[in-house]
């Protein structure tokens, strides 16, 4: 007490606060504070905007990218082991780095199109608190530090990761053409489905990987055309393309569907793999779980949208835990 009193005093000097203020600054210091990334904690203020031109401060795309890469690694382990925690850190670094490099070349190629969707007016290079060439000098940065991840693993997986700049870098285009770009996204999302196992078993199965990344499209298709909802309005306005709007009323029909492409393949997956039960066990859990999603999300409200689209990382690591633990479990 005699401690307290002293600290408050300290405080107090000069009689600028009053004994109940002082009270009340003595509760805040000890007062836990929650860590939010969107504070850019201790970052320098000119580094904010490339912060935000990275979506570093939204990491769900992150574990997003992330994740196929989780469940290939996780299936290239051997029965008996838990995955490499080294891979898994080199992929999670990658997965962080190319998910930044993906959004600069996103906003880059379509800063003209964010000045006039509200969602998206206030980003960096649409609202001018960074340059194309800045940007484009940014980018270049992201890229270098990926090469550094990706020449850490074998040859294969080099010339494999490699190929995955064509869909990186022209998935912001095909919403001007097509209205399937949600398809285009699946394929620079899960190359990881291919990259991680070629990672630990130095070449990718074919029986196990394709339908891994056939999966993991139609996981895409199913996340981001949620997601696309949130920006329909506007989207028609300007003249963007997008699953959403050419779906419509019959979204969660779709939706369904692949959701269903989705188990399937994974069962197929489970078949090759000589997966036990754990694992099918999971994949139905993965699967109801996205199931549930679909069924709770309410396509008009952006906020629902929102909420489900952030929810996919549940439904990654569901399954990512049925493979682990399956792994570790199995027999030889």
């Amino acid at each position: 007490m005699v401690t307290r009193r002293l600290l408050c005093s300290l405080i107090n000097l000069g009689g600028i606060l009053t004994p109940r203020t002082t009270h009340n600054v003595f509760l805040s210091y000890y007062k836990p504070h929650r860590f939010n990334a969107r504070n850019y904690v201790n970052l320098p203020s000119w580094l904010n905007p490339y912060v935000k031109l990275g979506r570093y401060d939204r990491p769900i795309g992150s574990w997003l990218l992330y994740l196929p890469c989780t469940w290939s690694i996780a299936l290239a382990t051997s029965p008996g082991h838990l995955p490499s925690l080294e891979m898994l850190a080199l992929f999670g670094v990658g997965a962080v780095l190319m998910r930044g490099a993906g959004c600069t070349v996103n906003d880059f190629l379509d800063r003209e199109f964010d000045k006039r969707v509200d969602r998206t007016k206030d980003r960096p290079l649409a609202c001018g608190k960074v340059t194309p060439e800045q940007a484009l000098l940014f980018l270049g940065l992201q890229l270098s530090a990926s090469l550094f991840i990706l020449l850490q693993l074998n040859w294969y997986s080099v010339f494999l990761g490699s190929l995955s700049l064509v869909p990186v870098f022209t998935y912001p285009l095909f919403k001007r053409f097509t209205y399937w770009p949600q398809l285009v996204l699946g394929f620079a999302f899960n190359w990881g489905a291919l990259l991680g196992y070629s990672s630990v078993i130095g070449h990718v199965d074919p029986l196990i990987c394709i339908p891994l990344y056939i999966a993991g499209i139609n996981w895409t298709l199913v996340y981001d055309t949620i997601y696309a909802f949130q920006d329909i309005e506007d989207d028609l306005l300007i003249g963007v393309k997008s699953l959403a709007i050419l779906l419509d009323e019959n979204t969660k029909i779709y939706l369904s569907f692949f959701h269903l492409a989705m188990l399937l393949c994974l069962l197929l997956v489970g078949i090759n793999a000589d997966a036990g039960p754990i694992y099918y066990a999971g994949t139905c859990v993965t699967s109801a779980h996205l199931g549930h999603l679909i069924y709770k999300t309410n396509l008009r409200n952006p906020q629902s949208c929102l909420t489900t689209f952030k929810a996919g990382k549940t439904t990654g690591l569901i399954y990512f835990a049925a493979i682990v633990f399956d792994r570790l479990f199995a027999t030889v």
